[in-house]
């Protein structure tokens, strides 16, 4: 789901120093202090920077490569639209007229800093809450079509994973029969289930997991349009959902009485939640191989790329697949 499929650059934020960093601040009109900290983000570099006028900005450097600037720019329009309608999230700064900046080669935008705490989902109250969030976001989202954003496929999100990790290597020579055996087998599973459903025209978060949701007293805001895309509804929804079959059952039934309210939701939908999960665990394994040369995955990531992480990921896979064969649906 993003425009990296060539070779990435190794060391793409080596010049990306506490310098440039506040020289971007200062090509606007703001004036930092000296002092910024790094938030949490592996795929782009992001920092919170203070202010001489008292307060903070949070400037989000932009992976080279990655996206190109409609696909940037689609994402800030996306963002700026939902919260034009009242939707709780945290848009880019408009600076200008413009929303995306280059610096030193770096492009680059503008948030200003909320903070928050992450969503206790195990309360039902939480659950609708984010519910009709989402619906909201949805309501707004089936207004109109990403022209530059991708869309949730099995074949750009799963299958060039599969590629990338084929390519690399890093797959031990004891378990490639069986790691890619298997990964194939959830392929096949995965796309029987999307062809069966059809493929969903939505714009989306495309990334709704709990790190991305804050909680505050006045109720939820969200965070981090990085990924959005078009697709079923159900891939903002389903990352929401926990514990045994039963307790999903009962989050989902009550995050959907929420969504409900804004928005309709198609149920054929359910039976995307488990082959939604089998594509996110081939995702990660390819995303974390095609960002390996990056100094930070290793040091944050140190697990990877050794024989143990991929003989797990084939008990997991295999796991998978088994759920997706038994045609284990949530029944809401």
């Amino acid at each position: 789901m993003n425009d990296d499929h060539a070779a990435p650059n190794a060391t793409p934020y080596a010049g990306l120093t506490p310098d440039v960093i506040l020289d971007a601040l200062s090509a606007m009109g703001l004036q930092p202090t000296g002092r910024f900290i790094a938030l949490n983000s592996y795929e782009n570099r992001v920092y919170q920077v203070e202010l001489e006028a008292a307060g903070y900005s949070v400037v989000k450097f932009y992976r080279a490569g990655r996206w190109s600037d409609a696909t940037i720019l689609e994402e800030h329009g996306f963002a700026l639209e939902l919260a034009a309608q009242g939707i709780a999230l945290i848009p880019p700064q408009v600076i200008g007229t413009q929303t995306l900046h280059v610096h030193a080669g770096f492009r680059y935008a503008l948030y200003p800093r909320r903070g928050g705490r992450p969503p206790e989902l195990e309360h039902a109250q939480v659950q609708e809450q984010l519910g009709r969030m989402l619906g909201r976001l949805h309501a707004v989202g089936r207004l109109q079509r990403f022209e530059h954003r991708p869309v949730l496929t099995v074949n750009n999100y799963a299958r060039a994973a599969l590629e990338v990790i084929q390519a690399s290597g890093f797959v031990p020579g004891h378990v490639q029969h069986n790691y890619f055996q298997v990964a194939e087998a959830l392929l096949r599973s995965i796309a029987d289930r999307f062809e069966a459903i059809g493929a969903g025209t939505l714009r989306l978060h495309g990334d709704c997991h709990p790190g991305n949701i804050l909680w505050t007293d006045a109720g939820p805001h969200m965070v981090d349009l990085d990924d959005c895309c078009t697709g079923p509804a159900m891939q903002d929804l389903w990352m929401l959902l926990s514990g045994t079959r039963d307790e999903m059952t009962k989050q989902l039934r009550t995050i959907l009485d929420g969504y409900e309210t804004f928005t309709d939701f198609d149920y054929s939908e359910l039976r995307l939640i488990e082959a939604m999960r089998g594509l996110r665990l081939l995702h990660y394994s390819g995303w974390l191989t095609r960002r390996w040369q990056d100094p930070a995955f290793p040091l944050h990531f140190p697990w990877f790329n050794t024989a143990r992480y991929w003989e797990e990921q084939v008990m997991i896979l295999r796991e998978q697949v088994e759920t997706l064969e038994n045609d284990l649906v949530l029944r809401v």
